[in-house]
């Protein structure tokens, strides 16, 4: 079993930063791949990136590419989203997700934060 916690939202104009934190506990962090999502009201959840067990694979989506960096500490048993250049479409309750096998590319994960708000005013 795996919990997750994110952190770090809130409140940012439009061109602002945001760093979210999710920490683990439970079984060993190493070997999940992680993943943040986010849902916005009255859309479909989105993955938004992804990182491999060892860091040295990252996924990103074309909405967020070139301005969100993941990222993860294993010996912190953290993942992070670093989010610069916000926009209000990347206003949205955003969570992260652990898998502990499958395929890098799926979206069938194991373990769900609670997700976080993050609200981008224009």
């Amino acid at each position: 079993q795996v919990q997750l916690v994110e952190s770090g939202g809130g409140l940012v104009q439009a061109g602002g930063s945001l760093r979210l934190s999710c920490a683990a506990s439970g079984r060993t962090f190493s070997g999940y791949t992680m993943g943040w999502f986010r849902q916005a009201p009255g859309k479909e959840r989105e993955r938004v990136a992804v990182i491999s067990v060892s860091g040295g694979l990252t996924y990103y989506a074309d909405s967020v590419n070139g301005r969100f960096t993941i990222s993860r500490d294993n010996a912190k048993n953290t993942v992070y989203l670093q989010m610069n250049s916000l926009k209000p479409e990347d206003t949205a309750v955003y969570y992260c997700a652990a898998k502990s096998s499958g395929s890098f590319w799926s979206n069938d994960y194991d373990y769900w934060g609670q997700g976080t708000q993050v609200t981008v005013s224009s």
